[in-house]
């Protein structure tokens, strides 16, 4: 459905809540804005012209003239946006993957994430992504739980994996944190990336890793070391995009994806 809007001038790269950029307010007058619509992350606002000037990249809550606070999508311009009416489509165009660092040293800048990058350079190999974005977390249990909470509800994110905090130590989280927000989980992954770890070694059998479904995303839980996620993931990519076009309400049959 076209969008009829008056965009406020806009540099290429950067980004503003959606009620902002597309109601051509200064920001300390978008909480008296009309509410903006809901796009998930990956949305791509097009122009007349066909010409992509925005992904929606994230979710902010933004202070409210009343009493309530708004979610609002925040937009990240794609070229140089200048000011005006404009009728713009929204088009989702591919899947969209978050992926989730648990590391104490890594989010005090004491530790180099290779894990995660890995995550997303795999992911793209075997499905085209509109957009794949990374956070750093401690190993705190809570924390995770609200981030999946948000990546998968909140942004709608279609894919969601989490690396470390898979073993039995004092501060592996990630296993619990994660079984306490699914809907339902999914066995067959795990048991896939069990399989593919003890081909390598026989210590996997203390992996306490999950995989299930939240919403609309799938959460994934794999190891901390980059090795081990590569072998873990590999395990469950081939099932993966079959697995999200079911979640997402295709309604072929599932021998025809084979």
């Amino acid at each position: 459905m076209p969008y009829r809007c008056t965009l406020r001038p806009c540099p290429r790269g950067q980004t503003l809540p959606l009620a902002s950029a597309l109601s051509g307010l200064p920001a300390h007058q978008i909480a008296s804005a009309p509410l903006p619509p809901a796009f998930p992350v990956g949305t791509v606002l097009s122009g007349a012209d066909g010409a992509a000037l925005f992904m929606v990249t994230g979710r902010a809550w933004l202070p409210a003239a009343g009493v309530h606070a708004r979610a609002c999508p925040l937009l990240t311009a794609l070229q140089d946006v200048r000011s005006g009416a404009a009728v713009l489509t929204a088009e989702k165009r591919g899947r969209t993957l978050a992926w989730i660092t648990l590391s104490d040293k890594g989010s005090r800048g004491e530790r180099e994430d290779t894990s995660g990058p890995a995550i997303e350079e795999l992911v793209r190999h075997v499905m085209p992504l509109a957009y794949a974005q990374g956070f750093l977390l401690p190993d705190d249990g809570p924390a995770l739980s609200a981030l999946l909470m948000e990546l998968a509800l909140g942004q709608e994110y279609d894919c969601i994996c989490t690396t470390g905090g898979t073993g039995v130590g004092p501060r592996d989280v990630s296993p619990q944190a994660t079984r306490r927000v699914l809907d339902y989980e999914l066995p067959g992954f795990a048991q896939a990336m069990m399989q593919a770890s003890l081909a390598k070694t026989p210590h996997a059998a203390i992996s306490r890793a999950c995989a299930g479904v939240l919403g609309r995303s799938i959460l994934i839980n794999l190891p901390g070391s980059r090795k081990a996620v590569l072998e873990n993931l590999a395990a469950v990519l081939p099932a993966l995009p079959h697995a999200l076009d079911k979640l997402h309400g295709d309604p072929a049959d599932c021998g025809a994806h084979q």
